[in-house]
């Protein structure tokens, strides 16, 4: 069963070097306040994987300003111009992936699949240094699943067993990623108490949810 916690206790769970996941789309649906708190406490070197890097004063952009990402791992960055200057530099590695394959990734890596096939990226640089496969007179890439130790969720409505309700768009990466870190720590904008949540609006059940974190809570 998940566990509430303080927002200093969740980012106790990340230390130097980790692989982390965290949920959003441009920021929609990413876990602010626990960004935040990661750039406060100064965890490095780390491997971040999303669908792309923000802003360079909103969401997981503030971390790549702040020089704590080593590795990224991401379908777009153009909205963040501190990440082509990094990537430019040499001082962060950057892979882009193209956005239904890295949602699809992330998937296998929550299903426990060795990979999947796709015809994405054929004859492009996208295949470059990848297992070419043919099926059928058809030529497809092999492209392998992706865990992270964290990963770190915005949910609008959590229980205390941890079932996540999502508002909107905010959903997106945060429902794959839900199932493919070792460790889940969601932030929540609204605790309920376990029973006020329709079992029918759940999308991300507790079992998936390791600790919760109120997101005005210290």
């Amino acid at each position: 069963m998940a566990r509430i916690i303080s927002m200093d206790e969740a980012v106790e769970q990340i230390k130097d070097g980790m692989t982390i996941m965290v949920g959003g789309f441009l920021s929609c649906g990413t876990p602010c306040k626990l960004v935040d708190a990661l750039v406060e406490k100064g965890v490095k070197d780390l491997t971040l994987i999303c669908n792309d890097s923000g802003f360079v004063d909103s969401g997981v952009g503030k971390l790549v300003v702040n020089r704590q990402i080593k590795k990224l791992i991401a379908s777009h960055i153009g909205t963040n111009k501190e990440t082509g200057n990094q990537m430019n530099s040499g001082e962060m590695e950057v892979v882009l992936v193209p956005q239904g394959t890295l949602a699809e990734q992330i998937r296998a890596g929550g299903a426990g699949l060795g990979g999947f096939l796709t015809p994405t990226g054929v004859g492009t640089v996208v295949q470059e240094g990848k297992k070419r496969i043919e099926i059928d007179g058809e030529e497809y890439l092999l492209e392998l699943p992706l865990r992270a130790d964290v990963a770190l969720l915005l949910g609008y409505k959590v229980d205390r067993k941890g079932n996540i309700v999502y508002r909107g768009a905010t959903r997106n990466f945060n429902t794959i990623m839900a199932t493919a870190a070792d460790t889940v720590i969601v932030e929540a904008e609204n605790i309920v108490e376990s029973g006020e949540i329709d079992p029918n609006e759940v999308i991300t059940p507790g079992l998936f949810v390791d600790y919760i974190v109120g997101g005005g809570d210290r």
